[in-house]
């Protein structure tokens, strides 16, 4: 059976190292290379195909881990990206799923856990800490948490029935900023229509 290929993305060698060794106590698991920053990442990924690319969310200058998990996933839709950062806050844990990872691992997560994850990941299975997917569940029992300020105004404005030249007239923003708005409240609140948005917000406004 062929091991499980890791490409390990992160600014900081000490981390890489010991994420590496780490991996390397493990007969199915091998990490194929690593990767400093989000443009080596893909090219990385590019060249070598990994099964699973584990990535940080922060790096130095240039692109970062949410470009990087959007890349990737742009150029290949069922490429495995796993994050393993210290950063826990909603935003980034909704950006990072917004953009495509399939599971989203704290740095000081149990060696299993980490284990578990890229096992996991390979079958298309989404692996979370413990503490994210505590916050993560939290979330979407609260939509509010999860929209940002200008999402949370234009969602209450659709229940007035504005046309998108109206909600950019009223948020002074373009048409094109309004969709793309639209578009993460679509995601977000997982519906695909604006009457089904609508309907849940309506529905939220009712419940306070």
């Amino acid at each position: 059976m062929n091991p499980i290929t890791v490409l390990l993305v992160d600014d900081h060698l000490v981390v890489r190292s010991g994420l590496r060794a780490l991996l390397g106590t493990q007969p199915d698991i091998q990490v194929v290379a690593e990767a400093a920053s989000g443009e080596e990442a893909l090219v990385q990924t590019e060249q070598l195909s990994p099964a699973v690319v584990v990535m940080d969310l922060a790096m130095g200058p240039g692109m970062d881990g949410i470009g990087a998990i959007k890349q990737l996933r742009r150029r290949n839709s069922r490429q495995a990206v796993l994050v393993f950062t210290t950063y826990d806050s909603d935003a980034d844990i909704v950006r990072a799923v917004d953009a495509g990872a399939m599971g989203y691992l704290l740095k000081d997560a149990a060696p299993e856990e980490i284990f578990a994850a890229i096992r996991g990941a390979v079958q298309g299975k989404s692996v979370m800490s413990a503490p994210v997917a505590s916050r993560l569940f939290q979330q979407l029992r609260n939509p509010d948490e999860i929209l940002t300020p200008r999402e949370a105004e234009l969602l209450s404005l659709l229940i007035e029935g504005l046309s998108n030249r109206e909600l950019g007239q009223r948020l002074f923003i373009s048409e094109a900023t309004v969709k793309t708005h639209l578009a993460h409240i679509y995601a977000k609140l997982g519906v695909e229509t604006r009457a089904a948005a609508i309907a849940t917000a309506i529905r939220r406004e009712g419940m306070r």
